[in-house]
């Protein structure tokens, strides 16, 4: 077992050797621990919580200076429930959004979407977070860029009630 100066000595060399902001803050209140600091003098020190300090130390004194490292973050929870964010990739494959109740005939934006999610489950999402959902619901887009007005219009018809319709079930 290690003297309380060996541990303190420890924690001062990761701490001369740390570039990331998290851990640093971690080995410091740590280092203020072991200097015989109280929690509460640690949490206006550090500007942390109690809870947050009461967690770093006794997560150090169960698995030591190596306990401290950050695994990954989880980041914050989704907003819609998993059978939401199924009922919501469903709706897109399946529907266009005129057919639950948006003015536009053919294409579904990001926009549209979070005001489809925001008028079926209450949730506001930004365009971005709308945009990283799709990814994570395996779902693409692009963005239109322009449109033949010069078309012939009986190819276009077709294309538009018969082949899109197809091509957007194979998806």
């Amino acid at each position: 077992m290690k003297s309380n100066i060996e541990e303190l000595l420890e924690v001062e060399n990761r701490l001369k050797h740390e570039n990331g902001r998290r851990m640093y803050e971690r080995y410091q209140a740590i280092r203020l621990y072991l200097m015989g600091k109280s929690i509460q003098e640690i949490t206006i020190i550090l500007k942390r919580a109690d809870k947050t300090i009461r967690t770093y130390i006794n997560t150090y004194k169960e698995h030591g200076l190596d306990g401290l490292t950050m695994k990954f973050s989880t980041g914050k929870p989704p907003r819609l429930t998993a059978e939401q964010q199924a009922q919501l990739k469903q709706t897109i494959i399946d529907n266009l959004p005129h057919e639950v109740g948006f003015p536009t005939k053919f294409n579904w934006t990001l926009e549209i979407i979070s005001l489809y999610i925001k008028r079926e489950f209450g949730h506001d999402y930004s365009i971005r977070g709308v945009s990283k959902m799709m990814h994570r619901l395996e779902l693409s887009y692009t963005k239109p860029t322009y449109t033949l007005e010069a078309a012939d219009e009986e190819k276009q018809k077709d294309f538009v009630e018969n082949t899109f319709p197809e091509v957007k079930k194979i998806r």
